[in-house]
């Protein structure tokens, strides 16, 4: 059954004119079900929030204004024919020699392909809208209960919107052994992209999961990417989650991510940021039971006129849990970089150790880092520490390289690589280190 929806009359006054795709009155939404309950409830959170602005402390030194919502518009096959398909490179695995599974996802269709062995285990691996038919009990689980709609503007919005995505879920006890990989393709311009990607770890039960959000570059307008990751992580469960953002340069790019880890569990999160106009992306490691722990390492090279503004939060719910936060980022043209991070310990989370530090390096003299490390403890027995730099090349350095004859672009480089081998080492996986090492020397030239 076919059900429209008005949107209120009551208007906030914001810093943005409304999408074009929801302004006018109404949406139309036919997927039915669990999900489409829920996209209707979401929408009616997304009409009473307001857009964020330069007021909001998490957006403080972020502006949206820039972001042309009237030119958006959602996909439609019919006026994308000559949009360009997915890169071969993307779909290659880079951890291991093979996937146990791939889901390729563009505007106009989704691709699956899944290991025999692993399905017959009792894995589920597919796509949000066949999620929502076939296996609505365990969409049940997590849709809307780690990341919530009134987790901010945004959130509500692609909770509201995105009817593409990907979800997994892996039974009690159950290792996958290959991991599963996802690419989202963002493709075209003037278009509003949206996802969802699920994941629910069973107790005992471990996984290792690739996903990445890319695009190609285009001059003809914005591009919106609007996303929620969304993982919960079982008693003695075990997650490695590696995360690549290589969106075009007309991309603007909001997503809010949230990791929920039960007693015991670990995580381990990888990320890589070097596409996009614009990000706005916010991470929450939230460890619940007694003795969960998490590391969350970050990579981030920006260049030109870009922004990446990454807010991350460490809470600790829970005694005896441990997080380790370690990003590091280089900056060249008038580039700028945001990373806000907060390391909350509640009052009942004795013996808890919590670790954030934020390093930046400024490869030019009009680029610009903000690094704001914080902590909240409400517990009297923890150790939590944090720290942040911002700096230059060191010109001895360079003048150390040039003296044994290396060119001075190539001694940059060098240095460069050397900032980022400490990220590095945390990565265990060959492929995902040679894929950033990559990024790095395409960004140096």
């Amino acid at each position: 059954m076919v059900e429209v929806l008005s949107q209120k009359s009551k208007k906030q006054k914001n810093s943005l004119e409304e999408f074009s795709f929801i302004q006018g009155g109404s949406l139309t939404f036919n997927d039915g079900g669990l999900l489409g309950d829920f996209r209707r409830k979401a929408l009616g959170v997304y009409y009473d929030l307001p857009f964020p602005t330069t007021k909001d402390e998490p957006w403080r030194r972020t502006s949206i204004r820039g972001l042309k919502t009237q030119l958006l518009r959602l996909p439609d096959c019919k006026d994308m024919k000559d949009v360009s398909e997915i890169p071969g490179d993307l779909l290659k695995p880079v951890v291991g020699e093979k996937h146990g599974g791939l889901i390729a996802i563009s505007p106009c269709g989704v691709s699956i392909e899944f290991n025999d062995e692993i399905a017959s285990q009792g894995v589920i691996f597919t796509d949000l809208a066949t999620a929502n038919k076939e296996f609505p009990s365990y969409l049940e689980k997590i849709l809307g209960k780690v990341v919530q709609p009134e987790d901010g503007k945004f959130a509500a919005l692609a909770s509201a919107m995105a009817y593409r995505g990907v979800f997994i879920y892996v039974p009690q006890g159950v290792q996958v052994n290959e991991p599963l990989h996802s690419v989202f393709w963002a493709a075209g311009a003037g278009i509003a992209h949206f996802s969802q990607v699920l994941v629910y770890l069973e107790d005992n039960a471990s996984l290792t999961f690739i996903h990445e959000t890319a695009s190609a570059e285009s001059d003809d307008g914005q591009t919106l990417h609007n996303g929620i990751v969304a993982f919960y992580v079982g008693e003695n469960a075990n997650l490695r989650y590696i995360e690549l953002q290589s969106l075009g340069r007309h991309v603007w790019n909001f997503t809010h991510e949230r990791v929920h880890v039960e007693k015991n569990g670990k995580v381990d999160w990888v990320f890589g940021a070097i596409g996009s106009r614009l990000t706005k992306n916010f991470s929450d490691l939230d460890l619940v039971g007694e003795g969960a722990s998490g590391r969350m390492s970050g990579f981030y090279f920006a260049n030109e006129d870009q922004h990446l503004d990454h807010d991350t939060q460490q809470n600790h719910f829970a005694p005896y849990t441990t997080s380790d936060l370690l990003y590091k980022g280089a900056l060249k043209g008038h580039s700028r970089s945001v990373w806000q991070g907060m390391i909350y310990v509640a009052e009942d989370a004795q013996q808890t150790d919590g670790y954030q530090a934020n390093r930046n390096l400024i490869l030019s003299s009009h680029a610009r880092a903000d690094s704001i490390p914080g902590l909240e403890i409400l517990a009297n027995d923890v150790r939590c520490t944090h720290g942040a730099t911002v700096g230059k090349i060191d010109a001895d350095m360079i003048f150390y390289l040039q003296s044994r004859g290396v060119p001075k672009e190539e001694a940059e480089r060098l240095i460069v690589e050397g900032f980022f081998a400490e990220i590095m080492e945390r990565i265990p996986f060959d492929g995902v280190r040679e894929r950033f090492q990559k990024e790095i020397i395409e960004k140096m030239a």
